[in-house]
């Protein structure tokens, strides 16, 4: 599982402060991810960026008093839609997994039948994948990274 950075807040720390933390850190924890999420014989890089941004989602939606309104919805909604791509990617990749271990305990009679759903899965895995490699494009291309760290700044 995708370990993330122990962030400290005090208690005595304003609102607004811990919201800009929080946003920050989570945003460079996503984009550290990026780099190998596209490898599909790594399955747990998806599975890591994509409990990443459930982190980060959580933060934007708990801090959302925070941020201006213009500037935060059309960041979450971007952070959403990463979010289901990598989704779309990491579910054929947990059914195959699930399918391998199966068929050690199957006996040979049942492979060709189990052989023949992984094949059906590893389409759809590169179907998602082909998506998540357009979400990630979509990301850098708005500068997704960017606009969070702003939205960080921006943080009242």
């Amino acid at each position: 599982m995708a370990k993330s950075v122990r962030i400290a807040l005090e208690a005595d720390r304003p609102y607004a402060e811990a919201a800009a933390l929080v946003v920050r850190v989570r945003a460079g924890e996503l984009f550290s991810h990026a780099g190998r999420v596209l490898d599909m014989s790594d399955i747990e890089a998806v599975h890591d960026m994509r409990v990443t941004t459930r982190r980060l989602r959580a933060a934007l939606e708990i801090f959302e008093p925070c941020f201006p309104p213009k500037r935060f919805k059309p960041v979450l909604r971007d952070v959403k839609r990463l979010a289901d791509a990598l989704g779309e990617r990491r579910d054929p990749d947990v059914r195959i997994e699930q399918l391998t271990a199966l068929a050690k305990d199957l006996g040979v009679r049942d492979h060709d039948g189990v052989r023949t759903l992984i094949d059906t899965l590893r389409i759809e895995q590169a179907v998602g994948n082909a998506r998540l490699a357009a979400a990630l494009d979509d990301a850098r291309d708005s500068n997704l990274a960017g606009r969070l760290l702003a939205l960080s700044e921006q943080a009242r």
